[in-house]
Formats: structure tokens, sequence, C-alpha cells
């Protein structure tokens, strides 16, 4: 059960008498740019969660590398 050729011009009709045939490419050129930004927007998104991920293991590994550094010095003292 999808939709058919017949479903798919009725729609289009629908749209055509709503919208009227001057005022139908300049509504298409503005739901394009929305659907660039919502995908760039998400894109970006996914860049900063990576970078925060990145960020997380640096983080983990610079504090790892000084408590084994700081257990160094006491077993040096002791």
């Amino acid at each position: 059960m999808g939709i058919g050729v017949w479903q798919i011009v009725l729609i289009l009709a629908i749209v055509l008498i709503i919208f009227g045939a001057g005022k139908l490419p300049k509504v298409m050129g503005d739901m394009g740019k929305g659907i660039k930004s919502f995908k760039a927007g998400i894109n970006e998104k996914d860049e900063e969660n990576d970078a925060g991920a990145s960020a997380k293991t640096i983080e983990n590994t610079t504090s790892a590398s000084v408590s084994s550094e700081s257990k160094d010095k006491d077993s040096v003292k002791s």
C-alpha cells in the first residue's frame, strides 16, 4: 500500500491551487533553503560532538599521565 501516481497528481493539483503558479517556485526555493539549513545544523552539531569526545579523551590521557608521574615521585621519595 503506497502512494500511487494518481495520488501524487492530486496532491500536486491541490498545492498548485493553494499557492498558485506564480508563488510555487518561491515556496519551493524557500523550502530548499530550509532543508539545506537544517542539514548544515545537523552536521555542525555532529562535528561539535566529535570534537567534544576527542577533547575528553585528551583530558583523560593527561590526567592519567599526571597521576602516574605523581606516583613515581612518591615512590622515589620513599
